[in-house]
């Protein structure tokens, strides 16, 4: 497919589309530690979470959604609200088309507007590659400012072997004495 593509917030209508994305992450890499697809039900339920407090986001091109990026609470205590953790997804034939790399600036763009200071990233991570899992995501995240800050060696088990897991993370605001409480992404959305 070629050609441009728009960003916009997700509906739970997008969820067959967007599952239909995230599944081949499920069951051919490591790259999320989910074993099992999860229903179109339960994956609309999950935008429609995410949504009452943080952007959910889509790419999409000629009717076709091309990648999602979302964020959700870092942690669920009041302290971290103003950091919270991002993913994005891109379907397998788009990939290397700058799609993840737009997603992600308009979804830091969403929580700069809502008064997030810190955006944190999870990420899988190969002691020694393999075809379930490459430092792609972590090359990808250090492309976009994304900084290392922790590791986890063997944490998470998947087609039989086990994976690191690292967090890069990156501050897109000023952190003041008084920072004023971050605003549901409902109440900023254009």
């Amino acid at each position: 497919m070629n050609g441009e593509f728009v960003i916009r917030t997700a509906t739970q209508a997008d969820a067959p589309a967007l599952l239909a994305i995230y599944a081949p992450y499920v069951e051919n890499t490591a790259i999320t530690f989910e074993y099992e697809v999860p229903s179109e039900q339960e994956f609309a339920q999950r935008i429609r979470r995410v949504l009452t407090r943080y952007p959910y986001l889509v790419a999409e091109a000629d009717g076709e959604l091309l990648g999602y990026a979302y964020a959700g609470a870092f942690k669920e205590r009041a302290a971290y609200q103003w950091a919270v953790e991002t993913s994005v997804y891109v379907r397998q034939d788009q990939k290397r088309r700058g799609i993840g790399a737009a997603l992600y600036r308009a979804l830091e763009e969403c929580l700069a507007a809502q008064g997030v200071l810190n955006v944190n990233a999870c990420i899988a991570y190969p002691a020694q590659q393999d075809e379930h899992l490459t430092a792609d995501s972590v090359r990808f995240h250090e492309a976009l400012g994304y900084e290392m800050v922790g590791r986890f060696h063997r944490c998470g088990y998947k087609f039989g072997r086990w994976y690191d897991m690292v967090w890069m993370e990156k501050m897109i605001g000023g952190h003041d004495a008084r920072p004023a409480p971050v605003v549901p992404f409902a109440q900023i959305k254009k």
